[in-house]
């Protein structure tokens, strides 16, 4: 059994518990520690893949297929945790799996409870991963805030878990908020003290505190936190507000905190710096030799968490080029009119995202044929590439009402179609094209010279596919198909082969992509950004 390190949120949301979980576990790992991350989410959902990005922002996907919590995504990016469908525990999959076994008279005629069922449940679903993967260190967060009623069960679920396991194999870790009041001009421990009291209503007595503040907290503030939360004063961590992410691990190594938790778990293991990540990734960040503007447009802009892999692989692409990747957002119902597509002309480079449903996509067919008809680099995501091909069969070969079945079930130049498999499909939970396929490359391509490789996998989400019986329409006009998943028939790119950059992809190759090894797509697109930024300025 592996050790365990149980990370909960106070005081409110958005604190950065999964920035932390994932920190946490980059720290441990550079200490020669092989972790794990688990993510328990206390909605109702069996999983986030029906939910509005709206109210979830994006649905991260494994390898294995999963629709999982963002916060996953955070766990891949910061360390080399494996990460599958057992990662993240909702609620609804706790549930839904104690019902199917009282239905199927597994608990022998018990009356069926939150204690000990739902617990025991949770507790077993905690324990799997660490006993399948032989890992040193499990890092458990759970969703949502101290006080939410949502919450409770899996907060017993650890409580039970720690008095289990013993002082040496768990400790918890409280993520909670030092508001600075600028009227004021003070920083209150008030709201963490009233935190940590709920915590311990409950029967958990956190062992280290997460402060996050504006400011650096003063001595004073440290050892009133300390006195009244009943911990260590060594165990009140600073943790100040960053301008980078990937900053948090260097804030963390700063504070001591590895060297606390390996004290607390009596682990013994070399101290070591984080001079490669500082390095490679931080000085990047923060001094970049150059600058480039990319201009993303999607129809869930308004929200961060909505493409919050995408933005991040944009900036990997930045570090892997010694650059500032300047984000600029678009709304595509914006361009549907035409009346704001001349602000286009300021873009390095146009990516247009995934998504679902018909808002907005005539403006991002209009964004492709900008992109394509002013030789401005271009990715295409998931239904990015879908955009391109029905732009490219609209205006470039003269196909009249060119469409996808997904916008417009009568189309007569169905681009794109639903999957055949897709069509039997009630059920809209996990039923899509969804994890790691296959996809062989063509060598004289844009992607093959990303890749510098001719078989590749990457993860998948979406149940409409390129229409096939139109690719010797669209291949006659100079559309290239560089990237095909041979075994299905199914194309995975597209390029163009009289365009300085332009590759669109029905995978996501965001989910692959990590601040020290940028994903090779868009490593390569903001390279050809700032080949266009740098030909302008001649």
């Amino acid at each position: 059994m592996s050790k365990f390190i149980f990370v909960t949120g106070g005081v409110v949301s958005s604190l950065g518990k999964g920035i932390a979980c994932a920190s946490i576990g980059k720290l441990l790992e550079v200490r020669g520690l092989k972790t794990s991350i688990i993510k328990c989410d206390p909605y109702l959902n069996v999983d986030p893949g029906t939910m509005n990005p709206f109210q979830h922002g994006e649905v991260y996907v494994t390898d294995d297929g999963a629709e999982t919590d963002l916060d996953l995504g955070h766990y891949e990016r910061f360390t080399n945790a494996h990460i599958n469908k057992d990662s993240n525990i909702t609620t609804g999959k706790i549930y839904y799996s104690v019902i199917t076994k009282e239905r199927k008279g597994a608990y022998l005629g018990k009356t069926v409870q939150i204690i000990p069922h739902i617990t025991d449940e949770i507790k077993r679903n905690i324990k799997k991963i660490s006993r399948e993967r032989d890992v040193d260190v499990t890092i458990v967060e759970i969703g949502g805030t101290v006080g939410d009623i949502e919450s409770l069960p899996f907060l017993e679920a650890i409580r039970q878990l720690r008095w289990e396991l013993g002082e040496s194999y768990a400790l918890n870790i409280h993520v909670t908020l030092l508001p600075f009041i600028r009227a004021a001009g003070e920083q209150k421990t008030k709201p963490t003290q009233h935190s940590v009291g709920r915590l311990r209503e409950i029967g958990i007595a956190p062992d280290i505190l997460l402060c996050r503040t504006e400011k650096h907290m003063t001595k004073d503030q440290r050892d009133k936190i300390a006195l009244f939360c009943n911990v260590d004063r060594e165990s009140v961590i600073d943790a100040v507000d960053v301008k980078h992410i990937y900053e948090v691990p260097i804030s963390f190594k700063k504070e001591g905190l590895d060297d606390l938790i390996l004290k607390k778990l009596n682990l013994k293991r070399e101290d070591k710096d984080l001079k490669e990540w500082r390095n490679l990734v931080v000085k990047r960040l923060r001094s970049p030799e150059k600058e480039v503007k990319i201009f993303v447009v999607g129809k869930y802009v308004a929200l961060p968490d909505a493409y919050k892999s995408i933005y991040e692989a944009l900036v990997h692409g930045g570090i892997a080029n010694d650059a500032r990747v300047i984000i600029q957002k678009v709304d595509s119902e914006t361009l549907e009119k035409g009346k704001s597509l001349n602000q286009l002309t300021n873009a390095d480079g146009i990516l247009i995202p995934g998504g679902f449903g018909d808002r907005g996509v005539e403006g991002k067919i209009k964004a492709v044929q900008f992109a394509r008809e002013n030789n401005i680099p271009y990715f295409g995501i998931c239904l990015g590439m879908q955009i391109a091909a029905i732009e490219y069969a609209r205006n470039v070969c003269k196909l009249k009402g060119a469409n996808s079945t997904e916008f417009d079930k009568g189309t007569k130049n169905p681009i794109i179609s639903l999957l055949e498999e897709q069509k039997s499909v009630k059920n809209l939970g996990a039923t899509m094209r969804l994890g790691s396929y296959p996809c062989k490359l063509t060598k004289s391509s844009f992607s093959f010279k990303a890749y510098k490789k001719e078989n590749i996998t990457e993860r998948h989400r979406h149940r409409y596919e390129f229409n096939n019986k139109y690719k010797s329409v669209l291949s006659k006009k100079g559309m290239l198909f560089t990237g095909v998943n041979s075994s299905q028939n199914l194309v995975e790119i597209i390029e163009l082969k009289d365009h300085p950059w332009f590759v669109a992809c029905q995978f996501h190759p965001e989910f692959k992509s990590k601040p020290d090894k940028a994903h090779p797509l868009f490593k390569n697109f903001i390279e050809a950004a700032l080949e266009r930024r740098a030909s302008l300025k001649k």
